[in-house]
């Protein structure tokens, strides 16, 4: 038998400020951040300071409650309402949890020595960068740099659009673009800006063999890309090839494209892994 929900007031002082982490400042202030449904719950374990379930979802999800309790981490029941005001979507699913901050300082990033990194200069949208990090995630990288001109990792939407991969490696924010460059040069990386006008073809830079070392993307805006000075600071500038009649990829799949290729050529024979 489900368990009787433990929070059912809107008004309590945990639901009023949980719901204020909406709101960028409210976040940056308690350096703290939701993150929604049992999947993210899961991947987001080391990092929870609380949990709130519905009963019928602490049901469904029990093993990853059980988690959570052996981790010290408290878990709350609540009602379906008390969740839903707390949660950014539509159809909510029952669990979220209540997480710390959790970005890394680019010194470390740099002391660290990637060999694959996604800098992402001047993505406004949320549910891109949120992609992309997942991307980035999939394809190996060690690291993720959000500029100071990008959008807040903690967005809900950024959360959820990561689908967990937000937890599983170091990301730096707020970190002006001429620095990151900068930086990720002089640990030995070769910086790589992707344009869609880029001068260079990723596929000749495949067949050249000159993509298996350490590398950086630098992915831009959505709808503009990268201003001509951020273009000015890479090594190369890449377009990924339009073998179809397509105008152009989005910024997820062209990043995507673009970090696969290099972990594709760093696993080769005479690549840095």
């Amino acid at each position: 038998m489900a368990a009787l929900p433990e929070l059912t007031s809107l008004r309590s002082p945990r639901v009023v400020a949980a719901r204020r982490l909406a709101k960028r400042s409210f976040r940056g202030k308690e350096r703290r951040f939701l993150a929604e449904g049992p999947q993210a719950v899961r991947e987001a374990l080391a990092h929870l300071v609380e949990v709130y379930v519905t009963p019928e979802a602490a049901e469904r999800h029990a093993d990853i409650l059980d988690a959570c309790r052996a981790a010290g981490i408290p878990v709350l029941t609540a009602s379906g309402e008390v969740v839903a005001e707390m949660s950014d979507t539509v159809t909510p699913q029952g669990v979220v949890g209540l997480c710390r901050f959790l970005d890394t300082r680019f010194e470390e990033v740099l002391a660290a020595r990637p060999r694959l990194v996604a800098v992402l200069a001047h993505v406004r949208d949320p549910g891109n960068a949120g992609t992309v990090l997942r991307c980035a995630d999939a394809a190996g990288a060690e690291a993720v740099v959000l500029t100071d001109a990008s959008v807040d990792l903690y967005n809900p939407k950024c959360v959820r659009a990561s689908v967990g991969s937000l937890f599983h490696l170091p990301v730096a924010v707020g970190v002006p673009v001429e620095r990151a460059v900068a930086g990720l040069r002089e640990a030995g990386v070769r910086i790589l800006a992707a344009d869609g006008a880029g001068e260079e073809d990723l596929d000749a830079e495949l067949d050249q063999g000159a993509m298996g070392g350490p590398t950086a993307w630098v992915f831009g805006n959505e709808a503009w890309g990268l201003p001509e000075e951020t273009r000015a600071l890479a090594d190369a500038v890449v377009r990924v090839p339009i073998h179809g009649r397509a105008e152009s990829l989005n910024l997820a799949t062209a990043a995507a494209v673009c970090l696969y290729a290099s972990a594709r050529a760093q696993r080769a024979p005479g690549g840095c892994r």
